[in-house]
């Protein structure tokens, strides 16, 4: 398919066809959209860019190398997602898997290969000659696996009552029936894990604390929130606040500093063993190079791949914590537009510093963003304002929130690095905790777009300074610096 595509997309007439259609697209023009998209097409099936050349292809490797046909063809859908990304989105080139990289297996059809069934009141999984009942820890996991157990027992009656529901009631129900299961492979602790990941239909089942009562509340009212690289600020109606993003308690940049030490104690076991590999100034040679590893830089290895594992899972988790305390606040989460992934690449131009007369880096944002994940907050806090009947929405680039000083209704253009200033009537305030109030005072003009409402800042600017004050002051009680916040502790 890397070939099939490469070639198609050397064609100076494929290369032409979607210059012309961004150009309709920027006008639309749907008619010459449409023209146009029908003349790519055609041509993709000529070059054999399509889905059924990718899963016809496939056949005879499942066969080669005795592959079941559902795992072939769960493959082969993969494979043509990524085809699709490089074709219709940003993706720029298709990737094999890394050297060393565990799979993952799906399989499309819960009769097949991973089959589910209901054995004497127990879900039982089965996976070849192998089967086995999940281990159930908690009051959530036995709500899950008891919904799915009603559904493979009253399968055709849920069915009937959905379909029912929908066309009466315009409805949908949540059916939890099991839709497929893959089988991820994991190394943790040295050794290798597998586990299964069942996808069930519905939402999922609500989770409760000790005493009964619901886990997560739902609150209502508007939340804005300024999500920077490393930090989030909100301001509510209950509360306001400022904090680092992607943490759990304690702060994660000890994790990042033993990480920074075994990556540089790792390149000089790498340089010392490997001496002919590299070039008087320390740079790698081309052409193809063998590399010997000691025994100490693979042990080195595996403590650094724990390490990350462990610091990928408590920063997905941080993150889920703060987004159902964002919607603990509030039922409207008012945001600026994604941007983390222009503030990961570097910058084009070369410019020169005024001070120092030298080269500024063109580097920009790249470890802060792989290490605090900004943009999965943002598609978290989508995802759950939105399936619990919230709202998520996004101000138009031209809000600038950060720049706007409602006290004299003009906007100034601030240095990135000044992070407290004085509005026009001499109130003091932080950056990113204004940036937020005014994304909280967001609303509506008379053509539907989103502008700062002027008015009601004026109105709740005294009370929401006033939290603004005492959150700030919490920080520097508190001894826990936030990053970027211009605040001393």
């Amino acid at each position: 398919m890397r070939r099939n595509k490469e070639q198609l997309l050397r064609t100076k007439r494929y290369r032409k066809l979607k210059v012309l259609y961004g150009k309709a697209g920027r006008n639309n023009d749907k008619a010459l959209k449409s023209h146009l998209s029908a003349q790519m097409n055609a041509m993709q099936d000529e070059y054999d860019v399509s889905w059924d050349c990718c899963r016809r292809t496939m056949i005879p490797i499942g066969k080669k190398y005795s592959l079941s046909s559902v795992f072939a063809l769960t493959r082969a859908e993969d494979i043509w997602k990524g085809v699709e990304k490089v074709l219709y989105a940003d993706g720029k080139m298709l990737r094999f898997s890394k050297r060393g990289e565990l799979p993952i297996l799906r399989a499309k059809q819960i009769e097949r290969s991973i089959t589910i069934k209901n054995i004497d009141g127990r879900l039982v999984l089965s996976c070849s000659s192998i089967s086995f009942s999940p281990i159930i820890s908690d009051r959530f996991g036995e709500d899950e696996v008891n919904a799915v157990l009603h559904y493979l027992n009253h399968g055709d009656e849920i069915d009937a009552e959905a379909v029912r529901t929908f066309h009466e009631k315009d409805k949908i129900l949540d059916t939890y029936r099991p839709c497929y299961a893959s089988l991820k492979c994991e190394e943790i602790r040295g050794r290798l894990r597998v586990f299964i990941h069942l996808t069930i239909e519905g939402k999922a089942k609500p989770k409760f604390s000790m005493d009964g009562s619901p886990r997560h509340k739902y609150g209502t009212g508007v939340v804005g929130c300024d999500i920077g690289t490393q930090t989030i600020a909100y301001t509510s109606d209950k509360e306001c606040g400022l904090r680092n993003l992607a943490e759990r308690g304690e702060a994660i940049t000890g994790s990042e500093r033993k990480e920074r030490i075994l990556l540089r104690k790792l390149d000089r076991s790498r340089r010392a063993m490997n001496p002919d590999n590299y070039n008087e100034d320390g740079t790698v040679k081309n052409g193809p190079k063998k590399w010997k590893c000691s025994k100490n830089y693979l042990e080195d290895k595996q403590r650094l791949k724990k390490l990350r594992r462990k610091n990928s899972i408590n920063c997905h988790l941080a993150i889920r914590e703060d987004v159902n305390h964002m919607r603990n606040l509030g039922d409207v989460f008012i945001t600026e537009p994604r941007n983390a992934k222009r503030l990961m690449t570097k910058t084009k131009e070369m410019t020169i510093n005024e001070n120092t007369g030298k080269m500024n880096r063109k580097k920009r944002f790249g470890k802060s963003i792989r290490n605090r994940c900004p943009g999965y907050f943002q598609s978290q806090a989508e995802m759950k304002f939105t399936l619990t009947g919230g709202r998520y929405i996004e101000v138009p680039y031209g809000y600038r929130a950060s720049q706007y000083d409602h006290t004299s209704g003009e906007y100034v253009k601030r240095k990135l690095s000044q992070r407290l200033f004085s509005l026009s009537d001499g109130t003091a305030v932080q950056r990113d905790l204004y940036s937020s109030f005014l994304l909280y005072n967001a609303s509506f003009d008379d053509t539907g777009e989103l502008i700062i409402d002027g008015m009601r800042c004026a109105k709740s600017f005294t009370s929401i300074n006033r939290m603004h004050e005492e959150e700030i002051e919490r920080i520097r009680l508190s001894g826990k610096k936030v990053l970027n916040s211009g605040i001393r502790v």
